[in-house]
Parts: structure tokens; C-alpha cells; sequence
């Protein structure tokens, strides 16, 4: 008699197994090369279900693609045959500053205008986001992919899909607010104080500026009547980006710390305001703080602090209101987030469920999750047979005029 042979899961198999590696770059409009990891899929000898659905990914604030990679996100959709596509914002990660300075010099042209920390959301919004679309359905030769964010990455995803629903054959949202700071009370508190808190930083550092700018005409002076050597005037001192990426460096190390103290790690567990410890694994979340923080532009945090005072998502440099455009949004979406988030919440996230007309709309928070978890933790293989369902019923009505009631 035959023994039936058992269909491998995802943990029976290696990840570098399900993929080819590679990686491409587009051109945004203002002059930014943005760089595109792909990991293409694998034929495998079990049934792939997603087998070449292009999928481009937008991570969140001051993160880069290792946040998709920390955990087994990547790999859950991957072993379905999902075609990953990883955009890094710029000044993220491998779209880096330097590299737009090795592409200028290259290709003999003007570096971008706002290189030195001097774009915001907008910037995202109008430039990075179109470039990557286009370069996804360029590379896998579709008219419309598949789109997911985290954070705000998920916010840009609901403020493009109300402009260009048809370049989309479904939208995931992943921890992204559609009105962030709606009911959270330390939120608002921290957009309120966030003039004043902008203000006593630019005062520390035009201090220091100060101090270490005359420390530096001393030395030059005395070096001046010693070796006849002109002094020359330091960079000015200012605060134009938020260092993430060394807070969470410092977070790694006190983790690290902490797991040889007792005391420190019991702390350190009931510590779950963005991340729960116990809903993913430490190796996972040390190489995410460590590898997968960058620094964002002053503009960009001021601007969330802005929406959040005033209430708004809107693009200022054009004036679309991105709540507006909720209504506007017909494909197939679905909007997950962490039932203990403190960024997106019920309340947050409500206004995007209410206003879309999308037959297929699936509302979801995840027990037990925060904002990082969703997207490395335990809840991952979960959130992926979300995602599953989603690029699957997308794939059966694809070309159906809208007939069926919405699926919630």
C-alpha cells in the first residue's frame, strides 16, 4: 500500500530556497534612483497558489527592507509563489544618499535638490511611490500588481490607491493609521508639544554650535600664528534628521544587556508599547533594531506631527486629502493591524473601512499584536493566509465587473 506523500510547510523548507535574489533601480521625477529588491520565486514541487503575483512591499518610518526580512514575512509569501518586490524610500537603506552622489557623478548629472535631508512625506507620496509602481509593472509586465505597506508605508498605499485604483489588483495596509493619533491621548500630547520640543533641540544645538565653532577659531587662530595656515569655518550644526537608526542600535545593546539580568529582563518583557517580546523571537527583534533602522528627514516627522494636531492626512504641496480619497478605493483590501497598537487602532483605522467601496474588505486586528509584531512575529503565517485570500479572490474576479457584495 502507497504512503501518501505529506506536502512540505514552510518550515520544512530553507528560505534561500524559495528565491532568486536581485535588484533594480527607478528613476523618480525630481532625480532620486530608488533602489527595488526583488526576490523572485522559485518553481517548487508543491502547489504555488500565487505563483508570479507581483507584489511590491513599502516599509514604514525610518525602517528599510530588513524589516520585511527580520522575520518569516517574506518567506510565508514566497512559499505561495508571490513575486516580492521591496522598495527602500529615499535615504533608506540601499537608496542612499551616497548613492545618488556615485549616480550623479556617473551619469554627469546635478545630485537632487533636497539630498541633505530636505524632503518630506510629500516627497514620497508624489515621487517615490509612482516611480516604484511603474517599476514593478515595468519589470513583471502587468498593468496592475499588488500592493502592501507597513505604517506608513501603508499610508501612502491608501493615499495613492484614491488616486490610481487602477494600477492595483488589491491593496494590505499592515499597522497603517488612516487618521493617525485618533485615540491615542500620548499621541496628541507628543503633536502638541512637538513646536516646542523642535524648537529646544535647534537651541541645544545652535549651543553647541556655538561652543565648538569658537573652540575651532581658537585652535586656528594659535595653529594660524604657528604655521601661517588660514582657519577654516566649520559645517553649521543643525537638526535636520532624527536618528533612529542609533537609538535602535542602542535598544540592541540594552537587550542584549538585559537578558543576563533578571531584573532587566522582566522590565524589558512588559515593555510593549510598539513591540511585545513575546510574540516574536529576540533574535529577530535584536537583528531588526540593529539592521533595519534609518534616519528620517526632520520634514517628515514634523508632518505627522502636523496631521496628527490638525487632524488631516493631506499631500500640502498639492492639496489632496488622502480621507477624500478613501471612497475612491474599489479593489480588493485589506487592513491589518495589532489589537494592542497604539498607532493604528480600531479607531484609526475605521474611517478607511467605512469610506472604501471595495467588494472584498477585510478589517482585522491581531490579538495580542503591536505595531512591529504584525510583520515579524508569531501571528506572521497567519497574517499571510490573509494575504493569500486577498491576491486569490483578486485572481478569480480578475476582469469581473463589480456584481458581488462586499466580503467583510
Amino acid at each position: 500500500m502507497n504512503t501518501p506523500v505529506r506536502e512540505p510547510t514552510v518550515d520544512d523548507v530553507e528560505f534561500r530556497a524559495l528565491y532568486k535574489k536581485t535588484k533594480y533601480t527607478v528613476e523618480t521625477a525630481d532625480g532620486w534612483s530608488l533602489v527595488i529588491t526583488r526576490y523572485k520565486p522559485t518553481p517548487q514541487s508543491w502547489s504555488q497558489p500565487l505563483f508570479g503575483e507581483p507584489m511590491l512591499l513599502v516599509h514604514g518610518f525610518s525602517q528599510n527592507r530588513h524589516a520585511w526580512t527580520s522575520g518569516e514575512f517574506v518567506k510565508n509569501l514566497l512559499f505561495f509563489g508571490v513575486d516580492i518586490h521591496i522598495l527602500e524610500l529615499r535615504g533608506h537603506g540601499k537608496s542612499s544618499i551616497e548613492l545618488q552622489h556615485e549616480r550623479a557623478a556617473k551619469f554627469g548629472r546635478t545630485p537632487p535638490a533636497d539630498l541633505e535631508w530636505d524632503w518630506d512625506i510629500d516627497s514620497y507620496f508624489l515621487y517615490d511611490i509612482p516611480a516604484a509602481v511603474a517599476g514593478v509593472r515595468r519589470i513583471s509586465r502587468r498593468d496592475r500588481i499588488f500592493y502592501c505597506g507597513h505604517s506608513m508605508g501603508g499610508m501612502l498605499g491608501y493615499g495613492y490607491a484614491g488616486i490610481h485604483d487602477d494600477h492595483f489588483e488589491g491593496i494590505v495596509t499592515i499597522g497603517a493609521a488612516a487618521e493617525l493619533g485618533k485615540g491615542s491621548l500620548p499621541l496628541k500630547l507628543l503633536a502638541m508639544a512637538g513646536p516646542g520640543l523642535a524648537a529646544a533641540v535647534d537651541s541645544t544645538m545652535g549651543a553647541l554650535n556655538m561652543q565648538r565653532g569658537l573652540s575651532h577659531v581658537s585652535r586656528s587662530l594659535v595653529a594660524r600664528l604657528k604655521k601661517q595656515i588660514a582657519p577654516s569655518v566649520p559645517k553649521h550644526l543643525q537638526f535636520r534628521y532624527v536618528p533612529v537608526d542609533s537609538w535602535l542600535k542602542t535598544a540592541a545593546s540594552l537587550l542584549d544587556y538585559a537578558e543576563t539580568n533578571p531584573v532587566l529582563s522582566t522590565i524589558a518583557s512588559r515593555v510593549n508599547w510598539l513591540a511585545r517580546q513575546d510574540r516574536m523571537a529576540s533574535s529577530d527583534l535584536r537583528w531588526l533594531l540593529r539592521e533595519a533602522g534609518e534616519r528620517e528627514p526632520r520634514k517628515v516627522a514634523e508632518q505627522f506631527l502636523k496631521w496628527i494636531r490638525s487632524s488631516e492626512v493631506v499631500c500640502y504641496r498639492t492639496g489632496y486629502d488622502f480621507k477624500r480619497g478613501f471612497q475612491k478605493i474599489k479593489v480588493p483590501m485589506a487592513i491589518i493591524f495589532g489589537d494592542a497598537d497604539p498607532l493604528a487602532s480600531v479607531a484609526s483605522t475605521r474611517s478607511v473601512y467605512r469610506s472604501a467601496k471595495s467588494e472584498y474588505l477585510l478589517w482585522r486586528p491581531v490579538k495580542g499584536n503591536s505595531h512591529i509584531e504584525v510583520t515579524m512575529g508569531h501571528d506572521v503565517r497567519q497574517i499571510c493566509y490573509d494575504i493569500k485570500n486577498l491576491i486569490e479572490y483578486a485572481k478569480v474576479h480578475r476582469n469581473r465587473a463589480p456584481s458581488l457584495p462586499r466580503i467583510r
